[in-house]
Order: C-alpha cells, then structure tokens, then sequence
C-alpha cells in the first residue's frame, strides 16, 4: 500500500514568534492580528492559557489576566516565507510534499518509492521529524497510510509514530479528541453538547444528517474520516534551477575574457538566488565547444555563498587548470567556446548571506559618532538623548529620555501594513472650551487647519487612584486639510488637549 506522513507544526505563527524573540519562552505569549490594545489574540502558549487568556480575547483583555504577557504581530508573508522554506526543506526527503493552505504548519509527504534511500518507514519518519527539530521547531510525524488518520494522531500527538498496518491508524484516530481538529467553533459545540467527542463518536451520526444539519463542510470531513472519500496529495511543483545562458558570436579560447564573460552571468544568477532567498552551493559550467560536444566543470564553494568575489577566483582557477578547446591549438579561430551555459545548485541561505548580498549601508556610523561627540563636548552630555520606554499610567509618562553614547542602524521588521506613528507632545496643550462654531464645525487648532471632519473613538484611559484621579476619552481627530490629530476630553477637569499628531 502507498504510505505517507503528515508532519504538524503546532501554532506556527506562534513559534515563528517565539524564534524571533526566545526571550518570551519562559513567559505568557501571544500573537495578535494587530499591534494594539484592542488587537485580536490568534495564538496563545500554554502559560498563557494558565492564566486565563485565550484566542479571541483582546490584547487589553488578555494583558489584565496576564499582567507580563507577550505579545506580536506575525505576518502572512513571513509565514508563507517559512512554510516555503520547510517545504523544500523536505523535498530532501521526498519529491512529493503538500503544504496545507488551511493551516499554516502541516504537511503531507508521500513515502512512494522511497525503499532504496531508507532501510525503514521508521528511519524515513526519524529523518524527517530530526529536519523540522533542528530548525527549532516542536511538532509531530505520523506515518501511515490515509491522510485523515495520519493528519488526526498527528494533530493528537507529539513526537514520531508509525503504524504499521492500516486498522492501528485507524484504532488511533478514532481515539482522537475533536478538540484536536480544526472545527468550527459551532460545529464542535453542538456535538460536545450531544456528547460527541470523539471522532469515534462522530463516525457513529449518519452522513446525511449531517449534511442536512452542519452543511457540506462536516459531510466532508465525515466521509474523509470514515475513508470514503479519496483525496489525492497536491504536491508543490519542485522550483527549476537558475540558468544563465549567453551565445558567443565568434569561438573564445582566452580564460580571461572567458572569466569576464562568466562574470556577466554570475551578478544576475545571484540576484535571483537572493530573491528566492537561497544561498550558492555549488556551480555547473558548461561550454559548448566549436565543432565538438559539451564539456562541463564543477564549482564548489568552502561553505554555500552569495559572493561574487569569491565564486569568480574559483572559477578563474578552473579554467586556468582546463583546455577549452577542440584540437590542439588553442589559438586557432575554428576552436573554442561557442556557448556558455550556468547552472546554480541552491540551499536556502542564512540571514547573514541575504543582509550581506544586500551591500554594506550608505550610512557612515562612524562619522555620525564623531559629529555626537562634539555635540556633547559643545553643549554637555545632556544634549544628545534618546527615547526609551517605561512602565507608565499615562501616554506621556511611556518614555523617558536616556543618554545616547552611539547610534546603530534601526532593525526593521517587514509589516502587512503601515503602522500608525504617533508622535507625542511632552506636555499636552489645552484647547479652546468652544467646542465648535456655528457653521464652520469645531475648529480645533484654528481656521488654517480647518474643521474635524471626522472623530474615531473614544479609547478610554482612566485609573491613577494611587495618585489622582484620571479619566481621559482620546480621539483621533481628522481636519479638512488632512491632518491627523490625537486628542482626549479630560472628565474630571472637563477640558480638550491636544496630545499629539499621527502619521
């Protein structure tokens, strides 16, 4: 029979989180679909859940349960990124895998024609789930032979199993809670209420009420789980090696024009290993002699690279150490190279590699340090400062101002969409009491601004017991000319300020 596996990663975009900040591990963490308060939580780990804060919830929310919870934003490319890289990462061990387009982290790959690689299905499940390991990720490998069964221990299971024969695939998904599958949330309520837990249990309802009472959907996943319903694997197609190809007017015999030539190749098949975000292992050069057949030379770097410099003193070695031509004399015109033709063989490449292709920065640090130092020397070590956060109550009490010894280059994380910048005043300034004027709507900075035209809000902030009282309602205040303004209504002195801009 065809065998196969499911691997599962577990909340993906929660670990992907937890890699890029491994600080969080030992605290409550979340991933949240915006970088707000109000922000919907997606993912939570299990000390979150201990205390009390689930998917669903809030930022806010979750933030009041668990006072030192952790949270970001992941985006969809940044996981698609991943789960490209996992893909071809397991292309190493079959050609035929198929990333879900449902839920981010699983995989299927086929075990077909697999029996002269690996000695045992078991080996075979051990080199995969040692590959999703050391990428630092925790996740399961089930080897068996249906999708659903192997998908559901896999989502039930952490580790590596493999079944043997079909009916203990079967005992086990059978055995496997609903909550352990991604049902929806209604689905999954109704049937708990009935008593139907498990997928045993839910084997045993009739399909077509099913169909008549939850829709297509849990039809669907009946006839999948009872195996009457055959669903092929939809591989990703295996991505074709970068070619570079050029064709000579006249044969050349000279290696340093050759290398010159090879050097034109090299920049563009580099620009596009970097674009896929893979790295050079090794290079093929081929050479079509005049009057002649192919002859080929391989190139293999120390370690897999994306630096020109290097890659071309290999290359002029080789053809040094070569004859690239049909007879015997190496200057005659009927001889040499008539086509040259590049073949990249490709790894996905460290962020190191990509920062390095992507050059050295225009900006000159050092000389930004020098023109600091005299600031400070001119004017004290109190004139050059930098914004720092703090635990504060209010907006203006976020911040403080700490001593700026040097500056280093911003590291920027790629986002979806722009993210609102605020730029907060030291002291709020009081508005006028008249709200607005007769016709003209509320003119809150004046006639030159123009009136409010639209007011998002209230966002409410009050507490300060342990000092005085606070209750402050911020708006975000958009005036005819286009201006962006953050205001609040404080209540207990019953007057507008203005807080800041946003941009």
């Amino acid at each position: 029979m065809s065998r196969l596996a499911c691997a599962n990663l577990p909340a993906f975009p929660l670990q992907l989180l937890l890699l890029r900040h491994p600080e969080w591990v030992a605290h409550p963490a979340a991933v949240v679909a915006e970088d707000k308060p109000q922000g919907t939580i997606l993912w939570v780990n299990r000390k979150a859940r201990r205390a009390g804060v689930l998917p669903g919830f809030r930022y806010a929310a979750g933030s009041s349960l668990a006072p030192d919870l952790c949270a970001g934003v992941v985006p969809s490319s940044e996981v698609e990124k991943e789960v490209t890289a996992l893909t071809k990462r397991f292309m190493r061990f079959t050609p035929q895998v198929e990333a879900s387009e449902e839920e981010p982290g699983v995989f299927w790959l086929s075990g077909i024609g697999l029996g002269l690689l690996y000695p045992s299905l078991n080996q075979w499940a051990r080199a995969v789930y040692q590959e999703i390991h050391d990428r630092g990720f925790r996740g399961s490998v089930v080897a068996g032979f249906t999708r659903f069964g192997a998908y559901a221990v896999a989502r039930a299971r952490e580790g590596m199993v493999v079944f043997a024969e079909p009916q203990q695939e079967r005992a086990a998904a059978r055995e496997v809670s609903l909550d352990c599958l991604d049902l929806e949330p209604d689905l999954r309520d109704t049937l708990a209420k009935l008593g139907i837990k498990t997928v045993g249990a839910f084997l045993s309802l009739p399909a077509g009420g099913l169909y008549e009472r939850f829709g297509p959907k849990a039809y669907r996943l009946h006839r999948m789980a009872a195996g009457d319903l055959w669903d092929p694997l939809r591989p990703r197609a295996p991505e074709e090696p970068i070619r570079q190809k050029l064709l000579l007017d006249d044969p050349e015999t000279d290696s340093t024009r050759l290398l010159f030539l090879i050097k034109s190749l090299l920049h563009p098949m580099l620009a596009s290993l970097a674009a896929r975000s893979e790295a050079l292992a090794g290079l093929l050069l081929r050479f079509l002699i005049y009057k002649s057949a192919w002859r080929e030379e391989h190139i293999r770097p120390a370690m897999p690279t994306l630096e020109a410099v290097q890659l071309l003193d290999l290359v002029r070695l080789r053809l040094e150490s070569v004859k690239l031509s049909a007879g015997s004399t190496v200057s005659s015109s009927s001889n040499g190279v008539t086509e040259i033709e590049l073949v990249a063989e490709a790894i996905p490449a460290t962020r190191e590699q990509l920062r390095f292709f992507t050059g050295a920065p225009g900006r000159d640090l050092d000389a930004a340090n020098r023109a600091l130092a005299r600031l400070r020397a001119e004017f004290g070590d109190a004139s050059v400062v930098r914004a720092k956060l703090t635990d504060g109550h209010l907006p203006e009490a976020r911040f403080a101002w700490a001593p700026l010894d040097r500056v280093e280059f911003p590291r920027s994380q790629p986002r979806e969409s722009s993210t609102l910048v605020r730029r907060i005043m030291a002291k709020s300034v009081p508005l006028p009491s008249q709200p607005h004027t007769r016709d003209d709507g509320w003119l809150l900075l004046g006639p030159s601004y123009g009136a409010v035209e639209k007011l998002s809000g209230p966002f409410v902030l009050s507490g300060g017991w342990w000092n005085r009282e606070i209750h402050r309602e911020y708006y975000f205040a958009e005036t005819r000319r286009g201006d962006l303004l953050w205001v609040y209504y404080d209540r207990v002195r019953r007057k507008w300020f203005l807080q800041g801009w946003g941009e």
